[in-house]
């Protein structure tokens, strides 16, 4: 008995190291999959969060069209690196929308300002409630929203130069 209780250390060291190392060279999935995707938007209006560009509601979202709504923030860092992706996108012909987040209009000014504004509508979602609803994390997300209304992909971080393609063929499969 004792010889055993003399090996138990190595035995549940070597238990653990296996553990870990199946951790480390097992895939893992690393897409997070949104339980809203296919569900109608929640409800919102949001006042104007910036000086030339309109509010937002939800139900301007529904048009027969689809559409990008980008999640975004003046403060945000990643968001100024996807703005010229989404720039790319407006003049390939996307309609976007935007939620800015816990900000300020002169923030949000500015920030169009520097890094270009593809947005048709901003709404300002000063406590994050909507942000919230749509299952958003952080910014930026952006979700498409087909034509009737419903979240058909939702994009987590910034769009970056390769993802634009996807984002195309994602919006004709909304249609």
């Amino acid at each position: 008995m004792r010889k055993l209780l003399i090996w138990a250390p190595l035995v549940l060291f070597l238990a653990f190291v296996g553990l870990f190392a199946s951790g480390l060279f097992q895939p893992d999935d690393r897409v997070i999959h949104s339980r809203l995707v296919g569900q109608s938007l929640p409800a919102f209006t949001l006042p104007a969060a910036a000086s030339d560009r309109p509010a937002l509601a939800s139900t301007q979202l529904a048009t027969g069209k689809p559409r990008l709504l980008n999640i975004f923030a003046s403060w945000c860092v990643p968001c100024a690196a996807e703005a010229p992706q989404l720039m790319a996108l407006k003049q390939a012909g996307v309609d976007i929308d935007a939620i800015a987040i816990r900000d300020a209009r002169p923030d949000v000014d500015a920030f169009l300002r520097r890094n270009g504004n593809p947005y048709a509508r901003i709404g300002l979602d000063a406590r994050s409630g909507v942000q919230m609803a749509l299952g958003s994390s952080g910014v930026p997300e952006t979700f498409i929203i087909d034509g009737k209304g419903r979240i058909a992909y939702q994009h987590i971080g910034d769009i970056r130069a390769d993802d634009v393609p996807m984002i195309l063929d994602r919006l004709k499969d909304a249609s």
